[in-house]
Parts: C-alpha cells; structure tokens; sequence
C-alpha cells in the first residue's frame, strides 16, 4: 500500500512537523523564568522554527500534499496549523491560488493589485512597498486577522459570510469546496485552542516566549517574501522572481532556492527543482533575471541587484549562471 503520494523524503518534512511541536510543547513546560539571554534565545529560537515552517515546511505541503490519503493530509493541515499560528489550508488558498495566479503583479488600472501579498500593492509610482511597511504592516494584519478568528469561536470558527476572500478562493467544486472550508474550520479551532492550553501550562512563557516569537517569524517571512520578488520584472513570468543556487542553503531548505522555477512550475515537487531549471535554461538565460547570490532572507546585503521593474540594470551583467555555493 503507497502511503507517499510523491516521495517517501516528505518524510523529513513531517519530521521538522512534529519535532517543532515537541520541541514548543517542551519549552513551555520547562519555563521556569529565565535569564534575559535564555529569554532572547527561546524566542529567536522559536521564531526561526515558525518561520521556516511556514516559507520551507507548510510552503511545499500547500503546493504539493505529501500523502495519498486525503485523512493523512488534514492531520498534516492541522498539526502545521498548530505549529505557525495560522490555517494552512487557507495559507494554501490565497497562496496557491492567488499569489501563484497573479505571480507579484504590479498595479492595475484600478489602482491595486490582483496578487494580495505583492510587494508592489502599497507602492508609490511602480515601485515596491517599503520593505518596512511590507515586512511590519503585514506582520500586524496577521496579527489582526488572528485576532479575529480567535472571536469566531462564536460559530466554531466557520469561514463566514464575510469573508469573501477565502470563499471566492476556495473550489466551486462540491465536494471539494465544503471540505475545504471545513477543513479551515478545524485548522483554525486547532490553532486558537493551543493557546491557552500553553497559557494552562504557563502564562508566563506563552507571553514572553511564544507571542513575541510569532510576530517575529510573521515579519521573518515577510522579509523573505519581499527579497523573493524585489527588482524583479513583474510583466515578464520568466524573470518575475529571485532564485539563489547555492548549494548548502538548498540542502537544508529544500530547494526552497529556486523561486523562478517554483513561479514557472508550481505544482512540481521540491525534489525536481534543479531539473525544472534545466528543462527552462534557455529561455531563462535569454531573460535578463535576477539570481541572488544570498538567500532571500539575507537579499538586503544584495547591494548590486539590479531593479529590472525600473529597467535599470546594475553595473556588472545580471547574473544568471547563480550565486553563492
């Protein structure tokens, strides 16, 4: 009987999944006060936990389900949901099937931008937000947003009326559409309920430790997120990202590297990466495209990307053989 619906290294992926909630559970049974170097080192410890999660661990589920049971997989949904503070499902939605569709698009004649998460959707005159703005404004509006959906309990955390995103994103398709919005539904009980059993087990800890390392990996991700798309050419689908080829950070996040080709080939499994990028060579080498040669999460050190929604170019050849090791 198969149980992998790809490929039995998922398996590392559900690992980190249920280690990272060993490992929360653990800290905050073993909260006992802390010294102020203790402190700084469970939050920034738990901060990187969360936010390599949600852009590594929960990013390659939403695309890619790791299971060929549909139950196996709803397990998986509701234990990451625990685990970065937020549905996966509904990640998947306005991810998968807004961020994928409209791929970091710029401003429309309508003044804003069909992608939801795009850099350029609070910019001024075509250029990308203020990586400021971006990476803390949309830290808050997660805030905000769980907020909200920790007083939905007073319909058991349905998606409602008001919603209109997620009710627009999800499938048209019965059954398919009622399980998706039920499984929301569950993702979002499971995630709003843990916190005050970590309250229970202790306040203190859920306070100082687990709040402040959240928002934290919220504004980590975004800061990622930004550095994906930042200089790339927005009316171009094989330049409207940032790739970063080295090795090492590759091995450990699972080709999460390959963001041009993840833009080109959504729906392929992280472990054909590198082979998407060979099936595309030529046409991505015939693009004037950004590849970095930091991680995205270091793309502010990138001093001499090249801004190609200006049509500026830097000063040496866009790179596009890659960069780093």
């Amino acid at each position: 009987m198969r149980i992998w619906k790809h490929s039995p290294a998922d398996s590392l992926l559900l690992a980190f999944s249920v280690a990272q909630l060993a490992v929360t559970i653990w800290l905050a049974t073993e909260w006992l006060g802390a010294s102020v170097w203790g402190w700084a080192a469970q939050v920034a410890g738990l901060a990187v936990l969360t936010a390599y999660n949600i852009i590594v661990v929960s990013h390659l589920f939403t695309h890619v389900p790791w299971f060929v049971s549909a139950k196996l997989n709803a397990v998986v949904s509701v234990l990451n949901s625990v685990n970065i503070g937020q549905s996966v499902q509904a990640y998947q939605l306005t991810h998968v099937r807004n961020h994928h569709r409209f791929n970091n698009d710029a401003k429309g004649e309508d003044g804003t931008t069909k992608d939801t998460s795009s850099t350029y959707r609070d910019g001024e005159d075509g250029e990308h937000t203020p990586l400021l703005r971006y990476v803390l404004g949309g830290a808050w509006q997660s805030l905000v947003d769980r907020g909200r959906e920790v007083l939905y309990f007073v319909r058991l955390w349905r998606v409602g009326s008001s919603e209109q995103n997620l009710l627009s994103l999800a499938s048209r398709r019965e059954p398919r559409r009622s399980r998706e919005l039920r499984q929301i539904q569950v993702d979002r009980m499971a995630h709003v309920l843990v916190i005050p059993l970590f309250a229970v087990i202790s306040w203190q800890w859920t306070l100082a430790v687990y709040l402040p390392a959240w928002v934290i990996a919220l504004a980590m991700v975004n800061v990622q997120n930004y550095y994906r798309h930042y200089g790339a050419d927005p009316d171009d689908r094989s330049a409207d990202s940032v790739s970063y080829y080295g090795r090492l950070y590759n091995l450990l996040a699972f080709n999460d590297g390959y963001h041009q080709e993840h833009h080109l080939s959504p729906a392929t499994h992280w472990s054909q990466m590198p082979k998407v990028r060979e099936r595309w060579r030529a046409r991505l080498d015939a693009r004037e495209r950004i590849v970095s040669p930091v991680p995205a999460m270091l793309g502010f050190l990138d001093r001499r990307r090249p801004l190609l929604h200006r049509n500026e170019i830097s000063d040496g050849p866009v790179r596009t053989d890659g960069g780093g090791s």
